[in-house]
């Protein structure tokens, strides 16, 4: 006969209902107003004067629009005729040739400029320098485009006679297709390097001074401890940096247009000069749309592109 082994009832556990949620206090919904109440002006500028106008411009570029007659729809004409005009296309080329030197020079520029500040230094003099490199930022481009136009000019210009007391010959800085652009990579570097400048401060501030003292003893010093210590402890400042420096030098506008006018020719004519002149002295709205349009998308892909490429060269502490 065999044995039969019974298994064990076990006796039903009784359900226990879930807790119920807690209630937001008064003080949790009081902070949730009153943070509501904080964005709500934000939020409504975002969506006023940002998302607004560019939804505006999309609709707008698929019509054509002197602001006498009514718009008449014009579907993909007006992106064709971008496509198809040259003044267009070489000045989106102008703008990325630009974008290129101008971003590289503003922060090459800034980076040294904040490790000789961030240097052995009194602190009434690191100020004084903070101040100074930052000024030309809060300046008006257009100003400072007007003052350094009376600078580089080729008959009367100050530098050209600081160049003739040494013995060079007057340069064409603003009349000559290659002098030109250069000339407004210079003058828009000075007034914006203040931006990087600062940020570089501020980051370099943040690295500990352990990280470079032990860097020290390992053997790492001057351009070595900073190609393999300062410069990947700062790219992520560096990041923001070029993602700002690269936004605002693809909308640049003032300086070339006080500068030169988009000449000589159009060697420095810009996106936005394009679109300034196809709006409002040509009365092309669509077109001028259309150009604002692909112009959004290239600055839109570009930082989409720099953040992708982050992951590999961004290192956080």
């Amino acid at each position: 006969m065999t044995n039969t082994q019974i298994p064990a009832v076990r006796p039903e556990q009784p359900t226990v209902p879930p807790a119920p949620a807690p209630r937001a206090s008064a003080r949790d919904r009081g902070s949730r107003l009153l943070a509501t109440l904080f964005l709500t002006p934000t939020i409504v500028g975002i969506v006023v004067f940002t998302v607004v106008p560019i939804i505006g411009s999309v609709v707008l570029s698929l019509f054509h629009w002197n602001v006498i007659d009514e718009p008449s729809f014009a579907g993909a004409a007006n992106y064709r005729e971008v496509f198809t005009d040259s003044t267009v296309l070489v000045s989106f080329r102008n703008t990325l040739v630009f974008m290129v030197f101008a971003v590289a020079l503003q922060l090459v520029v800034a980076l040294v400029l904040a490790l000789a500040v961030n240097g052995r230094m009194p602190v009434w003099l690191r100020s004084v320098f903070r101040s100074a490199f930052f000024f030309p930022l809060v300046l008006s481009a257009a100003s400072i485009s007007v003052v350094m136009k009376y600078l580089f000019n080729q008959d009367f210009g100050v530098v050209n006679w600081l160049l003739g007391l040494v013995g060079i010959a007057p340069v064409p800085w603003l009349t000559s297709e290659n002098a030109a652009m250069a000339t407004v990579i210079l003058v828009y570097v000075w007034q914006q390097f203040g931006f990087s400048f600062l940020l570089f401060v501020g980051g370099l501030n943040n690295i500990p001074k352990e990280i470079h003292e032990a860097a020290s003893l390992d053997g790492a010093t001057g351009l070595r401890k900073h190609l393999n210590v300062t410069l990947p402890l700062l790219s992520p400042t560096l990041l923001v940096a070029s993602v700002v420096g690269i936004i605002n030098a693809l909308q640049v506008f003032e300086q070339p247009y006080v500068l030169t006018n988009g000449g000589p020719g159009d060697a420095t004519r810009t996106v936005v000069m394009v679109i300034y002149e196809s709006a409002f002295e040509q009365l092309r709205f669509g077109e001028a749309s259309a150009v604002g349009v692909l112009l959004f998308v290239l600055i839109m892909a570009v930082t989409a592109l720099q953040f992708r490429l982050s992951r590999r060269f961004v290192h956080y502490q």
